[in-house]
């Protein structure tokens, strides 16, 4: 079992929060002026600067957090590809597009949530891999895939990580 911290843990609640509607930036930037003074609230700080309504599960959340507490560069979430009539085909969990590398959070939840009526879990699967060879085609871009696993050992992935963004032209402390 993976262990949340209590800064995780505020951005998978405050995420929710913010993606279902039930506040707003400028709410949660108000409870937390309010609480400035309280016990531990220098964690309120790193909560604001990554919350973001785009952020669509607690994987997704808990990802943000580790580009954020491994120094990777901050990517943009929820990114949609087009195709070359410009209608949309896909969109991708994270994405560096200058860097030419998006990034998908593989968790459970995906797989229960997209597969489609009767569909079994092998063509799902045989679907999800069309979809992400269709947006390396129209974009060019290279895929990193990730689950819960690897958020368990944040180093190694952080150096996979690095590794694969600096292929692509960006040093990356």
């Amino acid at each position: 079992m993976t262990t949340v911290s209590t800064v995780e843990s505020a951005l998978i609640t405050v995420d929710g929060l913010l993606s279902a509607g039930l506040t707003t930036p400028s709410g949660i930037r108000q409870f937390a002026h309010r609480t400035r003074f309280w016990p531990r609230s220098l964690r309120t700080t790193v909560v604001l600067r990554l919350a973001d309504p785009r952020h669509e599960s607690a994987g997704e959340s808990r990802t943000a957090y580790f580009f954020f507490a491994q120094g990777l560069p901050k990517p943009e979430p929820q990114v949609v590809v087009r195709d070359e009539r410009g209608a949309e085909v896909a969109r991708v969990d994270f994405a560096w597009p200058e860097l030419g590398v998006f990034l998908e959070f593989d968790g459970r939840i995906k797989y229960e949530r997209h597969r489609r009526a009767g569909e079994s879990l092998e063509q799902f699967l045989m679907r999800e891999k069309a979809r992400e060879e269709l947006i390396c085609q129209l974009t060019g871009w290279v895929c990193i895939r990730i689950t819960w696993d690897q958020l368990a050992a944040p180093q190694l992935l952080a150096g996979r990580i690095r590794r694969i963004l600096e292929s692509r032209g960006r040093t990356v402390a």
